[in-house]
């Protein structure tokens, strides 16, 4: 069972760097399938690194009947707003998170639900009607509404689909607008579980990896601001904090010359299996860099290789999403993190 716990002082690879203001990140699971008390999930094989998170399943059906089910990968809501600023890997894309999955080692082709919402409301049929694009981030959207008949434009306006975008030049023409709706993406498939027989689903997508340009929670030698809603969500301890010390004491500023990166990961919503708990559990997390420090919750975590820590646990309950804070350096000349 994931708990708060084990923190880990650790390194991850060093991520471009972050804008000054915070960059928010979007919380990401995995495979969600329709409840059936016959199939079973025999493990599950989580990696996640901030360049891509891997998943490897093998479910089980425990009949001696195929099973017809339903597989799903609900993509996090993404809402259009220019004020905001969300990490999104592959923003022109409806695949914005670069999904891919295999079944028994191959290919799959999934279909993609995907709806739109304003207040709450559906308004799908008003984009499509527009042929404007449903992804709020996409360049092909804005471009579609600086092409809408004013009437249709005023009304969206008022009904909150979209605002006057305030960061535009329109050069003393027509005013220009900006998507403010929610997009809810999901990819599904109907997949066959043979009587008596395992079956191997993989997939993989570039997580969304949130952050800020420098530590929020250090500041004026003592911690402050969001520290005890960090402590909380990532178990940060004092080995962890102790370093965050050490690194604004060895700057002649006084702050400690990282950067932030979060990721998060939700684990709890693929309980629709026959057990409702996951027979084998293996969380791996890839630290890359050395000189970098990350903090996050689990139990038994140990270290394999030079870059990779493991949790493994049996008979799983996910009842604790994942979380993981990395402190990367902002300088190369910075010292290892042990």
């Amino acid at each position: 069972m994931l708990r708060h716990g084990l923190i880990l002082a650790l390194a991850l690879s060093a991520a471009p760097a972050l804008a000054n203001d915070s960059i928010a990140e979007l919380g990401t699971g995995g495979l969600i399938l329709s409840r059936s008390d016959a199939v079973a999930m025999q493990s599950e094989d989580l990696f996640i690194s901030p360049e891509k998170v891997t998943v490897d399943y093998v479910f089980h059906n425990n009949t001696d009947k195929d099973v017809e089910a339903i597989v799903a990968f609900p993509m996090p809501d993404i809402s259009g707003d220019p004020e905001g600023m969300l990490a999104i890997p592959e923003d022109q894309s409806d695949n914005f998170l670069g999904f891919e999955v295999t079944i028994d080692g191959a290919p799959a082709k999934p279909q993609l639900e995907q709806k739109v919402f304003a207040l709450g409301i559906d308004i799908s049929a008003d984009l499509k009607a527009q042929s404007v694009p449903l992804n709020p981030f996409s360049d092909a959207a804005k471009a579609a509404l600086a092409k809408l008949p004013q009437a249709v434009a005023d009304d969206w306006v008022g009904r909150g689909i979209i605002i006057e975008d305030p960061g535009a030049d329109s050069g003393g023409q027509k005013q220009a607008y900006a998507p403010f709706w929610q997009l809810r993406s999901t990819y599904w498939w109907r997949s066959t579980f043979p009587a008596n027989k395992d079956v191997h689903v993989s997939h993989r997508y570039k997580p969304s990896v949130g952050g800020t340009s420098s530590v929020s929670f250090f500041n004026d030698g003592q911690f402050q601001g969001s520290y005890a809603a960090y402590k909380t969500r990532y178990c940060m301890d004092g080995t962890f904090e102790n370093a965050v010390r050490k690194a604004a004491t060895d700057n002649p500023d006084g702050y400690p010359k990282f950067y932030e990166s979060r990721i998060a990961y939700i684990l709890t919503t693929g309980g629709n299996w026959a057990t409702g708990s996951i027979g084998k559990f293996k969380l791996t997390v890839d630290k890359g860099n050395p000189k970098a420090l990350v903090s996050f919750c689990g139990d038994n975590v140990k270290k394999v290789e030079p870059t990779r820590f493991e949790m493994t646990a049996d008979d799983f309950y996910p009842d604790h999403d994942i979380d993981i804070l990395i402190l990367n350096p902002s300088d190369s000349n910075t010292g290892d993190a042990n």
